[in-house]
């Protein structure tokens, strides 16, 4: 369940409050009057089934509540009600499968910011990527997989496609071209600076990596894991379900192949550096790709489910 918080202007509380009591998936609804002072409104709260918030809250939105007032969503821990059960029983599909539109789009909203934290983390990530890759160390590959933020803007790019929000998409397209190149950037510097102090060499670069040659080395199974990396990472981020995340994050080869290119070029390894932004291409293309196929399979199931509850409540009214 989760707990709405509107804040509702005079000339809106009682079309809302009609929205909420004919929505099947709402219940405890509380009308506060004249509560609320900046902005003036009626304070009017209730809890919605998860599976039936992103419907009720497009409701909500259309009515410009938003404009005037204000519409907050909490997470219900827990909630001892049998009026709760059957709302969540009456609401359509399942709380764990349910995707609330607007919450997914904010989540992934703000991970596009191109801030000095996020080129800073996208920096350390293909630095300690950087290492591992010249002296072959899966472990370092994936701690820097898991550091790297990157995920975030793909992600937003997902859903910016689906729901046709050009200023998300254009913010997550800027938020990976800039957070990529800085952190090549910066990466071939501390290259160059570890090859000075005598850390590290193109001989390291050069020699048989049979751990992690295959970050340099793109093939069909690149797509595969990219794609499916796209559907595992939206639907954590989309449902209840968001402890997969993780594993997302240690699956692709994007801050990886990042790091290897920017060694290579570094070295003047043009083969390297070639076949390690093809990988970095294809990863980034195939995660979105994955992410807008799952976000659109999940969008039309969601509207099916909605589309035979109103049948049926009709059905059963008649």
């Amino acid at each position: 369940m989760q707990h709405l918080r509107i804040i509702a202007p005079a000339n809106l509380v009682d079309q809302v409050l009609t929205t909420l009591q004919d929505n099947v998936a709402t219940t405890n609804i509380v009308r506060v009057p004249k509560a609320a002072t900046r902005p003036v409104g009626d304070l009017v709260l209730c809890d919605v089934a998860r599976e039936g918030s992103s419907i009720l809250l497009d409701q909500l939105q259309q009515l410009g509540v938003q404009h005037e007032g204000s519409i907050s969503v909490d997470d219900i821990g827990i909630e001892i009600s049998d009026a709760a059960k059957r709302a969540s029983r009456a609401a359509p599909g399942h709380a764990a499968d349910a995707v609330v539109w607007q919450e997914i789009e904010q989540r992934t909203h703000e991970e596009t910011s191109l801030s000095p934290t996020f080129l800073t983390f996208m920096s350390v990530a293909t630095m300690i990527a950087a290492i591992g890759v010249v002296f072959d160390e899966p472990i370092l590959i994936v701690g820097a997989m898991v550091v790297g933020p990157d995920f975030g803007p793909l992600a937003a790019l997902s859903v910016g496609l689906v729901r046709w929000r050009r200023r998300m998409i254009a913010q997550s397209v800027l938020a990976l071209a800039v957070g990529f190149a800085v952190a090549i950037a910066i990466t071939i510097l501390f290259t160059l600076l570890l090859t000075v102090l005598h850390l590290m060499s193109p001989a390291d670069l050069l020699h048989s990596r049979p751990l992690t040659d295959f970050i340099w080395r793109p093939n069909v199974l690149s797509w595969v894991v990219g794609f499916l990396a796209g559907i595992a990472g939206l639907l954590s981020l989309s449902t209840a379900k968001s402890g997969a995340l993780i594993g997302v994050l240690i699956s692709v080869t994007t801050i990886p192949a990042a790091a290897n290119a920017a060694v290579a070029l570094a070295y003047g390894a043009t083969e390297q550096s070639v076949g390690a932004l093809i990988q970095l291409a294809i990863n980034l293309a195939a995660i979105t790709l994955g992410g807008v196929a799952t976000l659109i399979v999940q969008r039309v199931n969601q509207r099916r489910r909605a589309t035979q509850a109103i049948t049926g409540q009709q059905h059963g009214t008649v």
